[in-house]
């Protein structure tokens, strides 16, 4: 059952029902349809009015600017952005391995974001590369890093009167990148821990170095104090500093949910990447 539902064919219309019915928008509706449903073949019971934004081709595309920065649009779907030959490495790895074939065709990337889960797929990749996302209300849009936007498991800093129109990421350079997606099968998994890691080297030091753990708290973790301890130093004196970062990351992981897995498995992935980032000069991705 729907309180109310509408269908608009604008982005302006879209805004203007948003602002006068507080109406939820709805696009590939793969989580509200699964987190409001009311049984087995029963329609989902929404305690709110519903907006369909399906037909806003204003939300639609993907696109490189001059800059070297990336816009995705909020309904983008996994599909496209995988398919993208422009998208981030990490990006790409996390929207080829986000549910079924079907899922992947009906999703989209607002509603990941918007949806604020702390096993989502999308938001651990974008908040590594430090994107941002655009709110659009009737009165004008506001742009927020994601990591300031996702507050926790299912907080967002999105007002009553906003939509989320799109995805930002700013260009970024790395010299070797890697991304893991670990669940209880091999295809069509909810993640149970994901990571994603990049490092940049210049002249032998370590200019840039980033990590983002997904499913390992209320929200995806991203500890730029631990990031500080291998910045700026050369790479052959970033073995005696690994200890010290894994520790420092390992303390910003929750102490909830499967504690002991999460930081094992995270300290570890984390390890591997660094050490072999290290040691092989000639390749970009670690996988």
């Amino acid at each position: 059952m729907v309180e109310r539902c509408f269908v608009p064919s604008s982005l302006r219309e879209a805004l203007e029902i948003r602002k006068e019915y507080g109406a939820h928008p709805l696009a590939g509706g793969s989580d509200l349809m699964v987190q409001y449903k009311a049984g087995l073949g029963i329609t989902p019971d929404f305690p709110f009015p519903v907006m369909i934004i399906t037909k806003l081709e204003e939300l639609k595309g993907i696109s490189r600017k001059e800059d070297g920065s990336i816009e995705i649009m909020a309904l983008s779907t996994p599909s496209e952005i995988a398919a993208c030959p422009f998208m981030p490495f990490h990006v790409k790895s996390a929207a080829s391995r986000m549910g079924a074939i079907a899922l992947r065709n009906s999703a989209t990337i607002g509603g990941n974001i918007g949806n604020a889960s702390p096993k989502g797929d999308l938001p651990q990749p974008l908040i590594l590369l430090d994107a941002l996302v655009v709110l659009t209300s009737a009165d004008g849009e506001r742009t927020v890093l994601l990591d300031d936007f996702i507050r926790g498991s299912k907080k967002t800093d999105l007002r009553d009167d906003e939509i989320i129109t799109k995805i930002i990421i700013p260009p970024v350079e790395y010299t070797y990148a890697y991304y893991r997606k670990i669940g209880t099968r091999k295809a069509n998994a909810i993640s149970k821990l994901s990571l994603s890691a990049l490092i940049k080297i210049d002249d032998g030091l370590v200019s840039d170095f980033r990590a983002a753990s997904g499913a390992a708290g209320p929200k995806v973790i991203r500890s730029r104090e631990s990031e500080e301890i291998l910045k700026g130093h050369r790479i052959d004196e970033i073995e005696p500093l690994i200890p010290a970062f894994l520790e420092s990351w390992n303390n910003a992981i929750s102490p909830h949910a499967m504690p002991e897995y999460r930081r094992n498995t995270t300290k570890r992935m984390l390890e591997h990447f660094i050490t072999e980032a290290l040691a092989m000069p000639e390749c970009e991705i670690i996988d």
